[in-house]
Order: structure tokens, then C-alpha cells, then sequence
């Protein structure tokens, strides 16, 4: 019976080795086509978020159609309500799906504006407990470096998006190479 389990927990180890290994290649060749072709990859990665956004809203707009009209429990106006929210999805997972690069470009922007916003708003936050804090530099160097952030985002989207995108790149090629070199420095059971 000894036997037995150890080979599972070997197999099992080999599994999780093997797994380590290949998400961790995976990550450094999508880190490494982002870095390499940021433009492309940004605009094919932002072109799957929108399609899958535009998706989602026609699928919300019929669901919301389809209840409506056979509801038992919605009074009229719920009932038109419900069925006028339906076309409005409908109608804008249609004109997102027509128009995928400028939905793209819109929900990158927005992305960038979004963290930009809380960025600007985590600094804040960071000032206005600096007099509880422990250590009052780290804490004022925190809130400054996340206001400019922030301000950089929210005024320069496009080139806050393309920074972001580099970053990501090069965090998953650094992840990556380091969860690969844990598969194979990873102990087997025995």
C-alpha cells in the first residue's frame, strides 16, 4: 500500500511540476508578444474584451426581452421598461459588435481614465491618514507618487493604456521565468 501512495504522490508532483512549467511558458511568450508587438497584441487583447462585452449585452438584452414578455408578475410599465432596457442592450452589443476597434479603444481608454481616478483617490487617501501613520515619509512619498499617477492616467489615457500594457508585459515574462524555473527546481516526492 506504501507503494502505491507514493507513486501517487509522485505523480502528483509531476502534475504540479508540469503545470508550473507550462503556465509559466505560457506567461513568457504572452509577456514576450506583448513587449514585442504591444501595438497588435494590445489591439487583438482590447478587441476580445470588446467582443466579449458586446456578447454579453446582447445576450443581457434578450434575456431581459424574453422576461418580459413572458413574465407573469410584471405590471405594464415594468413590462415596458423591461422590454425598452432589453433593446437598449441589444442595441448596443449590436453597434459594439459593427464597431469592435473603436468599442476597443473606448473601453482602454476607460480602463485608463478608471484606475487613473483611483489612483488620484488612493493618494488622497494616503494624506489624509499621514498623522495616524507610523512612518510619515513612506506614507507621503506613497500619496505623491499615486497622485502623479493618477493625473497621468486621467490626462494622458492613451500612453497611461500603452504603459500598462508594457508593464503587464514585462511582469508576466519575469513571473513566468521564475514559475518555470520553480518546475524544475521543484522536489519530486519520494
Amino acid at each position: 500500500m506504501a507503494s502505491s501512495e507514493t507513486n501517487l504522490l509522485q505523480r502528483a508532483g509531476d502534475g504540479v511540476r508540469t503545470a508550473l512549467g507550462v503556465g509559466g511558458l505560457i506567461a513568457v511568450v504572452l509577456g514576450l508578444l506583448i513587449l514585442f508587438f504591444p501595438a497588435k497584441s494590445g489591439a487583438v487583447a482590447m478587441q476580445i474584451v470588446a467582443a466579449v462585452m458586446a456578447a454579453y449585452a446582447l445576450v443581457v438584452g434578450v434575456v431581459y426581452i424574453g422576461s418580459s414578455i413572458f413574465s407573469r408578475s410584471l405590471g405594464g410599465w415594468a413590462r415596458i421598461g423591461h422590454i425598452l432596457l432589453g433593446l437598449l442592450y441589444v442595441i448596443g452589443g449590436v453597434v459594439m459588435m459593427v464597431n469592435l476597434g473603436a468599442t476597443a479603444a473606448v473601453l482602454a481608454i476607460f480602463l485608463s481614465v478608471t484606475i487613473g481616478v483611483l489612483w488620484l483617490f488612493e493618494g488622497i487617501m494616503a494624506f489624509t491618514v499621514v498623522n495616524q501613520s507610523e512612518n510619515k515619509v513612506w506614507t507621503i512619498l506613497y500619496g505623491a507618487i499615486s497622485v502623479i499617477a493618477g493625473l497621468s492616467l486621467m490626462f494622458s489615457p492613451l500612453l497611461g493604456v500603452v504603459t500598462l500594457w508594457l508593464l503587464l508585459g514585462i511582469a508576466m515574462v519575469v513571473m513566468g521565468a521564475v514559475q518555470v524555473v520553480r518546475a524544475f527546481t521543484l522536489k519530486s516526492a519520494e
